[in-house]
Formats: structure tokens, sequence, C-alpha cells
């Protein structure tokens, strides 16, 4: 399984490869996962149609770790928050590997806009 070069070409398999990288940096760098959602913006209308399934997905990935990272800190004045940020992390985690698998399998995202796994 060959993984695809990183590339600053918006709407390239090397950008998608990029701002996945860009996605699991931002597990101890936040910012890096906003950088990478603003090129999945930019690149999503140049690109492939396989390749948009991904871009769709890293969109869809950082809203709704946003949206479950907000709901997880709400929580935490109940005490529940610290679970729910940490099954946000595997979720967002699970998310941006199994895109990087399919990306390097030349694989479109079957359905970018799932809630699930």
């Amino acid at each position: 399984m060959s993984q695809a070069p990183i590339s600053m070409d918006a709407g390239s398999k090397g950008n998608v490869n990029l701002v996945y990288i860009l996605y699991l940096i931002g597990i101890v760098a936040g910012i890096t996962s906003l950088v990478g959602v603003v090129m999945a913006y930019l690149g999503k209308d140049r690109a492939e149609p396989w390749l948009l399934s991904h871009y769709n997905n890293q969109i869809n990935i950082f809203w709704k770790a946003v949206v479950f990272a907000l709901v997880g800190l709400v929580l935490t004045l109940v005490l529940i928050g610290g679970l729910i940020l940490l099954a946000a992390l595997i979720w967002y985690i699970v998310r941006v590997v199994k895109g990087l698998q399919a990306l390097a399998r030349n694989e479109p995202i079957e359905n970018p806009a799932s809630w699930g796994f």
C-alpha cells in the first residue's frame, strides 16, 4: 500500500493526504486542523469525484469534531464531558485513519456525511 506524497496542489491526491496528516497533528497542535479544513474547502472545487468524497469527509470530520468537543466541554460541568471528549477523540482518529487507508487504495469515502465510524 503506497501512500500518496504530500502536496500543496489543491485538488490533488497529495493535498488530500496532507489534510489528513494535518488533522492527525491537530490532535496535539489544534491549529493544524483549522489549516486542514481550509485546505479541504479550497481543494474540493478542483478535485476528481473520488477525491471530492475525501474532501467532503475531511470537512465533515472537522465540523463534527467541533460539535462533539463543544458538547463534551459543556457537559464537563456534570462530569460526563470527559467521556464524551474521549469518545470524540477516538471517533476523530478512526475517521482520519480510515480516510488515509481509503486514499492509499485510491478509493472514495463511501459515506462522507456519516456520524459513525
